[in-house]
């Protein structure tokens, strides 16, 4: 959802997007304007679903190849297959259902947000499910998954995802990417007796002071990662400001977890990292490039009314002459 909201309609433009939802919200059937473009609630809503029913889909997956292993840990022992609530069959018959409706509620939006979900859900499962016995890699393969869904977002808004031309679309994923590990590799740490007794192969097991690095240099990495969205045009300059509090917390948790490996540092981390994220997305949305009217000029302003204006012609010459009378009077 945070991925969908910062894209602009257009993404060389800004204050676009935001008329075009402040449309979608107040009126949607007063201007061809709000139809016309695909920042609205009639496409955030079956994205966020979508997306849903795809995680869902691969978490049942998931939970189905590894049951007898879920069954060996006290975290996961009270799990709906280790404790036999449901039968493989019902788990198996969820997933597809699941998986089959979410792909097809994307593939409604477009096709290449059902080809992401798709891709998410087969890099999940059975890909990052099965290399978590093979392989200590399997952590950055959870981390790529983990990173897609505020890409279908953007996919849904601009039908696109070309790096060269729409560059801002993996702000947010690499965001989530780097996220991921102070956040798994403290918890791993925690749980390193299990999944040792369960024979997954995690870095928390075999190699603990490189875990805890690990977790420093992706805290790290996200300072400039955050610094790169107003340079990308997707937030103002406050943004990389405002965030220095929550990044600066989680820098300092992992400093704290990487010098003294305990429980209880591995634990602060782990807290931090349930702060620190919802709050820079938070933030993200506050600041988006344009939202306050004072960080758009006046050439940037003109461009992004005639996004609309095109949008709006174009909408209204599809819908018939009556349409395009009504929609050119109003733009």
């Amino acid at each position: 959802m945070a991925g969908y909201a910062i894209c602009p309609v257009d993404p060389a433009t800004a204050t676009a997007a935001i008329d075009a939802l402040a449309v979608s919200l107040g009126d949607a059937s007063s201007t061809a304007a709000g139809a016309a473009n695909s920042l609205t609630l009639s496409v955030l809503v079956p994205a966020t679903v979508g997306t849903s029913l795809c995680a869902f889909s691969a978490a049942a997956f998931n939970q189905l190849i590894e049951a007898p292993y879920d069954a060996q840990m006290a975290r996961t022992r009270a799990r709906p297959l280790p404790k036999r609530v449901v039968t493989p069959l019902h788990a198996a018959t969820y997933g597809a259902l699941t998986g089959t409706v979410g792909l097809a509620t994307l593939y409604a939006i477009n096709p290449l947000s059902a080809f992401l979900g798709l891709f998410t859900i087969v890099l999940y499962c059975p890909l990052y499910t099965i290399s978590k016995r093979h392989s200590i890699y399997n952590t950055w393969l959870g981390a790529l998954v983990g990173a897609l869904p505020p890409l279908i977002g953007w996919a849904a808004c601009t039908n696109s995802v070309d790096p060269w031309t729409q560059p801002g679309a993996w702000a947010l994923p690499a965001l989530l990417f780097a996220w991921q590990f102070p956040h798994f590799m403290s918890l791993s740490h925690t749980l390193r007796s299990s999944y040792a007794s369960s024979g997954y192969r995690m870095l928390a097991v075999l190699d603990p002071r490189k875990n805890a690095l690990v977790s420093l240099r992706y805290s790290l990495a996200i300072l400039p990662l955050c610094a790169a969205f107003p340079a990308l045009g997707l937030t103002n300059a406050a943004f990389a400001w405002l965030t220095l509090a929550p990044n600066g917390l989680l820098a300092v948790t992992a400093w704290r977890f990487w010098r003294r490996r305990e429980e209880r540092r591995a634990k602060e981390l782990f807290w931090a990292s349930l702060i620190h994220l919802p709050l820079v997305l938070a933030l993200a949305m506050v600041c988006k490039k344009g939202l306050w009217g004072d960080d758009v000029d006046e050439a940037d302003r003109e461009v992004d009314e005639q996004v609309l204006a095109d949008s709006a012609a174009a909408a209204a010459v599809a819908a018939g002459p009556r349409t395009e009378d009504s929609a050119v009077e109003r733009v």
